[in-house]
């Protein structure tokens, strides 16, 4: 492409005219297609973002800085992220419909109840609040961790730090009370 056409291109859409997009249409509507293609390898998927990458450079435009990238870069790294993102988006919708499917796998019947974990409940409140929240959902009420992201708008990555802490300092618990009962000689 010559660097005039993209001069051109450049003024009309710090301009906000209508024709940029056209221009852009025309000069790299195949080569932007080919990205997102081959990122998602499914042709619906990739006009999709292809649409979708054109919103984001017509709303961006302002933002493009000729001595940062030449046009066609910057219009790449857009329609690559746009397409990487529909793509995660994409599985973590997946993701989320197999732990439905299997989120019942953690509620527990009165047959599985066990008398060694009955004081569990106990002493979880004697844990920070921000823990027993965590281990609430996911032990009692038989949330998946994205569930209990969702519901408690806290992010998934918070939910497992708040989990292994949460764990950590019921071991504890448990450990102070096995070896003061072992001390007092009640466990074998």
């Amino acid at each position: 492409m010559s660097s005039l056409i993209e001069k051109h291109i450049v003024t009309l859409l710090a301009e906000k005219d209508d024709k940029a997009i056209s221009l852009l249409y025309e000069h790299y509507g195949d080569t932007l297609y080919g990205v997102a293609y081959k990122v998602v390898k499914d042709d619906d998927l990739a006009q999709d973002i292809l649409q979708e990458s054109f919103i984001k450079i017509w709303k961006k435009a302002d933002t493009y800085d000729v001595s940062k990238a030449k046009l066609f870069t910057w219009l790449f790294r857009i329609t690559r992220n746009t397409a990487i993102d529909k793509l995660r988006s994409i599985n973590n919708k997946m993701d989320k419909e197999v732990q439905i499917d299997v989120s019942d796998v953690y509620n527990v019947g009165v047959e599985g109840i066990r008398p060694d974990v009955l004081d569990m409940q106990d002493n979880l409140e004697k844990i920070e609040p921000k823990y027993q929240i965590v281990l609430e959902a996911l032990f009692f009420q038989g949330m998946t961790q994205q569930e209990a992201s969702d519901e408690l708008d806290i992010p998934l990555g918070t939910i497992k730090s708040r989990l292994k802490i949460g764990l950590r300092e019921l071991g504890k618990l448990y450990k102070v009370s096995t070896t003061l009962l072992l001390i007092l000689n009640i466990l074998p």
